[in-house]
């Protein structure tokens, strides 16, 4: 089944490109089925990069998933042209009556500011108590993972010296959670960021579970035991260039980088990149689709309980 798009979406030929199959608003309609109803807070920049990305994870599925693309606040981003958000944004505002199945909330490039600094730290905060009450499942990516986990369990991250950057290897942590059904017991991931929650104090919050960790990168993939939070530390709809793209951009700055590890063919930013995390980035969000969300959330969503 295909992901339901808004009509004239750039991603929708990217994709078609892929062969990846999508349906337009106008086609999906004559569906009679009750498809996902799946929500998708970007908080990047460039907004069309990241739908792509997403998008492209949510495809694998045979579910037919209904996305609608939220914006956190109306200011123009740099990134992304203002007749893209005008066509095909929502505000809050105007999905906030509304119940979905899954949730998800990007990461953002705002790693060293406090959370209370944020300009948009009171809205994100009433999204993510809404979400407690209108989501079955939400996915937290990158820095929404340490955000939510400071706002719910008030512990605040701690800010590395230096960028954690490139690609990990994982260990499985919880074998038989379905989260992590047909995962290797050693996987990679990229991870692009500064902040760190450590593993022992996921380990000791009541009702998480850290599913997947790395010596190098730590937590990568926490879940609450419900299923109705799942925490993303690291970044599995990275494209194959995206970590060489960061990597340029703060040489540009002048920001002294480290070469991103485990990358770049025997280390060397000049050779090929290691494409190496691809198919598990893909498995994780059809599990989380299917287990997390599908399997668990009620046929009418105006019966969806509301978290404790």
């Amino acid at each position: 089944m295909p992901i339901r798009i808004p009509n004239d979406l750039p991603a929708q030929g990217v994709l078609n490109a892929e062969n990846i199959f999508v349906m337009d608003t106008d086609a999906a309609s004559k569906q009679d089925i009750r498809p996902l109803e799946v929500g998708l807070l970007n908080l990047m920049p460039n907004k069309i990069e990241t739908e792509i990305q997403i998008l492209r994870l949510l495809s694998n599925t045979p579910l037919q998933i209904n996305i609608d693309l939220i914006r956190i606040d109306n200011q123009a981003p740099k990134n992304t042209p203002k007749a893209h958000m005008d066509n095909f944004y929502l505000s809050f505002d105007e999905v906030a009556h509304k119940n979905y199945d899954g949730l998800i909330i990007t990461g953002a490039p705002i790693a060293h500011l406090d959370y209370q600094d944020v300009k948009y730290w009171d809205k994100i905060t009433t999204i993510m108590d809404w979400s407690r009450r209108h989501v079955q499942s939400t996915l937290y990516s990158c820095w929404a993972a340490h955000a939510a986990y400071y706002h719910f369990y008030g512990y605040n991250r701690q800010l590395r010296k230096q960028k954690l950057s490139g690609v990990y290897a994982h260990s499985v942590n919880a074998v038989h959670d379905e989260l992590m059904r047909g995962f290797d017991p050693v996987f990679n991931a990229p991870h692009s960021r500064f902040g760190e929650i450590p593993v022992p104090q996921y380990q000791s919050t009541p009702g998480l579970n850290v599913l997947a960790s790395s010596p190098d990168a730590g937590a990568y993939i926490v879940a609450s035991e419900d299923k109705r939070m799942v925490f993303v530390t690291g970044h599995p709809e990275y494209e194959p260039e995206t970590l060489d793209q960061e990597y340029q951009r703060d040489i540009r700055n002048k920001l002294s980088p480290k070469v991103p590890e485990n990358y770049y063919q025997n280390d060397d930013p000049q050779g090929p990149y290691r494409v190496t995390w691809r198919s598990h980035g893909s498995l994780l969000f059809t599990n989380w689709l299917n287990y997390y969300v599908y399997q668990t959330t009620p046929y009418n969503l105006a019966d969806l309980p509301t978290k404790n």
